[in-house]
């Protein structure tokens, strides 16, 4: 008889239980949108911003700031967002991975998961970057640093004794037109880069090869076997 009386006492505690927890979801959720809309509003045109509300998959989508997939609030989690709500041990934070938008322009992505106080994912923060626009800013730079010779296989002039400064641009340069900044660069389009510096003279200079290795992040025995 008395744990038949204890019963609607629990079931009260225990709904206002839940009911605390979703209050603080919903003022975490609420948290990362703040974020997400300053995030979006400081790289206008450039960065979409998504904020994931994880609850309700279906309809996850709860703020999209620079609009570049076409999406819309109310739309459906994506894969990663399926993949944190079946587990709780999936990884919070993926960083700068490769994406494409529906338009098949490419994108850099970093997906941030939000996990409650019961350490479940409830919100996920997502920034595509729309990589092609920089593309073309890279491009373009390319183009106003391009010359002109009737001889373009054969260099008019070598020039010697270059200091750390011209190297140092002349790396950035050669990076540039990766895509890429000099220590951002794949292993094989540094092996690339030092090769076609040690074909344009450069290791000639007095400490060219220590330059260019901290310019790479490599180590200066690096530089020299990508030499060979």
């Amino acid at each position: 008889m008395n744990d038949a009386a204890d019963t609607p006492g629990q079931g009260r505690r225990s709904d206002a239980v839940t009911s605390a927890q979703a209050d603080s979801d919903e003022h975490l959720i609420g948290e990362a949108e703040k974020i997400a809309v300053a995030l979006g509003r400081m790289f206008p045109g450039l960065c979409e911003v998504v904020l994931h509300d994880l609850r309700d998959p279906r309809h996850a989508i709860r703020a999209i700031e620079n609009n570049l997939s076409g999406r819309r609030v109310g739309d459906s989690a994506t894969e990663l967002g399926l993949a944190r709500i079946a587990d709780p041990e999936y990884p919070s934070v993926l960083q700068n991975y490769p994406n494409q938008f529906p338009d098949g322009r490419p994108a850099k992505s970093t997906s941030i998961g939000i996990k409650n106080t019961q350490g479940e994912f409830i919100a996920a923060l997502c920034l595509n970057l729309d990589v092609s626009v920089l593309s073309s800013v890279t491009l373009a730079l390319a183009n106003l640093v391009a010359t002109d010779s009737e001889h373009p296989g054969q260099p008019l002039e070598t020039l010697r004794d270059r200091n750390a400064r011209e190297l140092r641009q002349t790396v950035e340069t050669l990076a540039a037109e990766r895509a890429g900044t000099p220590r951002s660069l794949s292993r094989a389009d540094k092996k690339a880069l030092v090769r076609q510096l040690h074909g344009d003279g450069y290791f000639d200079s007095r400490d060219a090869a220590q330059t260019i290795a901290d310019l790479l992040g490599v180590s200066r025995a690096t530089v020299y076997n990508y030499t060979k």
